[in-house]
C-alpha cells in the first residue's frame, strides 16, 4: 500500500482548486461512454466536480495568500492488494469498499492531528474519487528507457484513489496542516498548533488494509521493512536481516511484522528477537539456525550450551 500526502499535484495548492479537479476529471473526459466515477465522502457518492471546488474553495477562513488551502492524498493499493481484493469481490464491490475504507482511512487522518474536536472524517471537509488507471512519467524505468513513453497506459489493475482535503476542518475555524511535524516547545503548545506524523498515518493505512480485508502481509511487503532498509541504521538492518534467518521457516506473519516494527522505534535487541519468538516453539526454532555470530545468541543459551558442552566431556572421559 503506497500511500502519500503531496501539497498539490498538477496545481498549486494556494488558490482555487479548480485546476486540479479538472486534472482529476481527466477519466470522465476521455471516457465519457462509461459511467463517470462521482466524488464522494461520507456523506455522499455522487457530488460534482463544480461542487467539489466550490466548497472547497469556499472553507478558507483567515488563510493568507501564501498558505496551503487544500492538500492531495494518494491512495495506491499495490497488485497484490488488489489481487486480493479481486478474489474476495466482484468489480463494482471493490470500488464500494475501497471507498468505505478511504472513509475509514480519514477518521485516522483526523486523530493523527491530535486536536480537540478533530476526531473522525466528519470533522473534515474531503472529497474522494476512484481512478481506473495509471499514466507512465518521466520519472518511470520505462520511459527513462524509452519503452514507454510519458503519458501512456499501464497494464494491469491500476484502481487507486484520490482525496482532496482542505486546510480548514469542517466548521472552517481550525487549520490543519498534515505538513506540520512540530510537537510544539511545551504541552500547551502543542495542543494548540497540533502534530501530524506523516509515517504514522501511513502505516495505520496499511494496517487498516489487513485488518479490514484480511490481507496476510508478508514482512517484505511492509512499509516498516522498506524504512529500515532505506533509513534504518546499521543495527536495525543487522535485527531485520536476524528476524528473517530465525523464522525462514516458518511462517508466522504477524509475529514477525510485530517484532519488524519494534526495530523500526529501536525496542529490540538481537536477544529480544531471540525470546520474542514466544509464539514459537523453542525446538522448532533450533531446527533452523541462523549464521549469526555466537556474539549475539542470548546468554541463556550460551550458558546451556557450554554446561552440555561439560556433560559430553564427562560421559567421554
Amino acid at each position: 500500500m503506497y500511500i502519500n500526502i503531496t501539497d498539490s499535484k498538477t496545481a498549486k495548492n494556494k488558490g482555487s482548486s479548480g485546476e486540479l479537479v479538472h486534472y482529476l476529471e481527466k477519466e470522465n473526459r476521455l471516457d465519457y461512454k462509461s459511467e463517470p466515477e462521482y466524488w464522494f465522502n461520507h456523506v455522499g457518492s455522487r457530488f460534482e466536480p463544480y461542487e467539489v471546488r466550490q466548497v472547497i474553495d469556499g472553507n478558507v477562513a483567515k488563510l493568507g495568500k501564501g498558505d496551503a488551502k487544500f492538500f492531495l492524498i494518494n491512495i495506491n493499493p499495490s497488485q497484490k492488494e488488489l489481487k486480493h481484493l479481486a478474489e474476495k469481490y466482484v468489480e463494482m464491490d471493490i470500488k464500494d469498499q475501497l471507498k468505505s475504507y478511504s472513509e475509514r482511512l480519514m477518521d485516522e487522518y483526523a486523530r493523527n492531528f491530535k486536536r480537540e474536536g478533530v476526531n473522525s472524517s466528519k470533522d473534515l471537509l474531503w472529497f474522494g474519487k476512484i481512478e481506473n488507471h495509471r499514466y507512465y512519467g518521466f520519472k518511470d524505468k520505462e520511459v527513462i528507457s524509452g519503452k514507454k513513453k510519458r503519458g501512456e497506459l499501464k497494464d494491469g489493475n491500476q484502481l487507486h484513489v484520490q482525496i482532496i482535503v482542505s486546510r480548514k476542518d469542517v466548521t472552517n475555524s481550525i487549520k490543519l496542516s498534515p505538513m506540520n511535524n512540530s510537537r510544539g516547545r511545551n504541552e500547551a503548545h502543542f495542543r494548540k498548533l497540533g502534530q501530524f506524523n506523516r509515517v504514522a498515518f501511513k502505516q495505520c493505512g496499511e494496517d487498516l488494509f489487513d485488518r479490514t480485508f484480511d490481507f496476510d502481509r508478508q514482512l517484505k511487503d511492509k512499509m516498516v521493512y522498506a524504512n529500515i532498509l532505506k533509513n534504518g541504521i546499521v543495527e536495525q538492518r543487522k535485527q531485520l536481516d536476524f528476524l528473517e534467518k530465525i523464522f525462514e521457516n516458518v511462517p508466522i506473519n504477524t509475529l514477525k511484522n510485530d517484532i519488524a516494527s519494534e526495530i523500526a522505534t529501536g525496542k529490540s535487541s538481537t536477544k529480544d528477537i531471540f525470546f520474542k519468538a514466544g509464539g514459537v516453539e523453542l525446538f522448532e526454532l533450533l531446527l533452523h539456525p541462523t549464521t549469526e555470530p555466537e556474539a549475539q545468541i542470548p546468554d541463556q543459551l550460551k550458558k546451556r550450551k557450554r554446561k552440555k558442552q561439560g556433560i559430553d566431556q564427562g560421559l567421554v572421559r
